[in-house]
């Protein structure tokens, strides 16, 4: 093969990557998709509430699908939960949003749990857990090995009139087991079904 042919080919492979950024590009800045359009969508936001301490506010959330539940308590405080899958890792992660209606700062203090490891969470939804009234049993947050939950922290707390993501993961109940209470703090429980993840 001489020169010519290689800066041929060379320049035919750079304009089908060229052509390929760019319908990729086209193809991400359309709208008209949910913020959960599949798994993957899901995870990265639930990653990305988790890193940024859950600060992600907005005044009306996006959902596609009707909550699987919404409790009303704590002074204005509204909990709304919008899915709970279970994943193969054994694991159960529920998401939804707080809606702060009460006449301050809310900073999640009594939703973190009362063992002294949980308060390394600060404001956080580390005291939340599911009840599996058929089972008998109750399941608390995952944590890592630090002691930290997998769920969302709510760094620097949820302003007045705001709504904030959150997700938090628990244990899986076994398969049979579809029906659970999803509680947190002083809130109401909130009964929930946990559907297979895709």
């Amino acid at each position: 093969m001489d020169f010519r042919q290689t800066m041929k080919g060379r320049r035919a492979l750079s304009t089908v990557a060229i052509t390929t950024g760019l319908l990729l590009t086209v193809a991400g800045c359309g709208g008209g998709g949910s913020e959960k359009s599949d798994k993957g969508a899901s995870s990265s936001s639930a990653s990305a509430t988790h890193s940024n301490g859950g600060s992600t506010q907005s005044k009306a959330p996006e959902s596609a699908a009707p909550p699987l539940a919404e409790v009303k308590g704590e002074n204005g405080l509204t909990l709304t939960v919008t899915s709970a899958k279970r994943d193969e890792g054994g694991f159960v992660t529920v998401e939804g949003t707080v809606t702060n209606n009460t006449n301050d700062v809310w900073i999640a203090a009594n939703w973190r749990g009362d063992e002294s490891e949980l308060a390394k969470n600060g404001g956080s939804i580390a005291g939340a857990s599911l009840i599996d009234q058929k089972g008998k049993k109750k399941y608390l947050i995952l944590r890592d090995t630090s002691g930290r939950c997998l769920c969302t922290q709510f760094t620097g707390g949820v302003s007045q009139g705001a709504t904030t993501q959150w997700f938090a993961q628990f244990p899986a109940p076994p398969a049979d087991t579809t029906n659970v209470d999803f509680q947190v703090g002083s809130m109401p429980p909130a009964s929930i079904q946990i559907s297979d993840g895709e």
